[in-house]
């Protein structure tokens, strides 16, 4: 009960800040907190008000003319109390804040060579038609084809509400099992594609000293590119101490050189995000979006129809469905074997 009272002066807090003068980076910071806190005070509001109902009627067995209400109201309320213990264990979970943010979504092929350059195409259609479900926008940043369509790498921003949260048990190895088309003699392949989900950063997450960065323009041209051009437009930008290069191949200069900083300040904030997931790595029993993108973490078999997600052992037979874009029910599951994990370390 101390732990609620803190978070509801904190909230109380948040709400007279948001009524006074701030500046613009403390705006977003204190309204992103307070819009976090919002639910959880009013959780926190509905389990005070049933434990007060239930301390009421416990007091109103020993008045003689209330007591047969009481006897029949108890059991009600007393019934209510496991679901509402458990929805505020739920909300005081340890919450990732990155969690309500845009997310930078990449996709790459992996083993396979063109089969997989396919399959990422198919995953990248499967994640534009989620989108599309959602209402979320989906913004292809930098997109490189091959002869046959498929894709040799995608960037995409995806922007909407609870973008980060649904879609961060995404990263990691998707494998495929299926006739390929370009297979003649009907025999089943695995290839494999990988895909990253990067929350986007904002500009009080990350500082990048000009110094420490080199700008190159050039003409993006080529099988596969984006855009075909004869205007030096593209815009690669090495960060030095990191090694991280970001390219973006749109028609103009000034927006390519807007998308590939933004990229590259969310692969940094990323990579600090990383440090500190590895740091509390060895202390969690569980994972389930590890953030590992080097682990296989689902399969889809097309002869049978079926996804498994290999994490929490989930096995659907939609594939075409999912494919589709309703990715809904195994988003929940995923989270739902997520929140078990973190429970089971609060228990622990």
């Amino acid at each position: 009960m101390d732990k609620l009272s803190a978070i509801s002066e904190r909230f109380e807090y948040l709400e007279a800040r948001m009524g006074a003068g701030l500046s613009g980076e403390e705006i977003a910071r204190v309204g992103r907190e307070y819009a976090e806190l919002k639910p959880v005070v009013a959780q926190i509001a509905d389990y005070r008000q049933l434990i007060g109902d239930i301390a009421e009627a416990e007091a109103m067995l020993a008045d003689p003319e209330m007591k047969a209400l009481a006897e029949e109201e108890l059991p009600r309320l007393k019934a209510r109390l496991p679901g509402a213990e458990q929805a505020m264990r739920l909300v005081l979970l340890p919450r990732d804040e990155a969690d309500t943010r845009p997310a930078i979504v990449e996709i790459r092929p992996g083993t396979g060579g063109e089969e997989a350059a396919l399959f990422a195409g198919d995953l990248l259609r499967m994640y534009q038609r989620y989108a599309e479900r959602r209402g979320w926008s989906f913004e292809i940043l930098e997109q490189q084809l091959t002869e046959l369509g498929g894709i040799k790498e995608l960037v995409a921003h995806v922007k909407g509400e609870g973008v980060f949260a649904r879609l961060k048990y995404e990263s990691g190895v998707h494998r495929v099992q299926r006739v390929p088309e370009t297979e003649s003699g009907g025999r089943i392949h695995t290839s494999a594609a990988t895909v990253a989900v990067l929350p986007e950063a904002e500009d009080v997450d990350i500082h990048i000293d000009p110094a420490d960065i080199r700008i190159d323009t050039m003409r993006a041209s080529g099988a596969g590119g984006q855009h075909v051009n004869t205007t030096d437009s593209a815009v690669r930008i090495t960060h030095i101490p990191s090694g991280i290069v970001v390219t973006s191949s749109e028609k103009s200069q000034h927006r390519n050189r807007e998308i590939a900083m933004q990229v590259l300040k969310t692969r940094l904030f990323d990579a600090e995000r990383q440090k500190a997931h590895d740091a509390r790595a060895g202390m969690r029993k569980s994972q389930v979006g590890s953030g590992d993108r080097s682990e296989r973490i689902r399969t889809y078999n097309f002869p049978q129809g079926r996804l498994t997600d290999h994490r929490i052992g989930l096995t659907l037979y939609r594939l075409a469905e999912v494919l589709g874009g309703d990715l809904d029910e195994v988003v929940a599951a995923l989270t739902e074997a997520d929140q078990a994990a973190k429970l089971a370390e609060m228990d622990a």
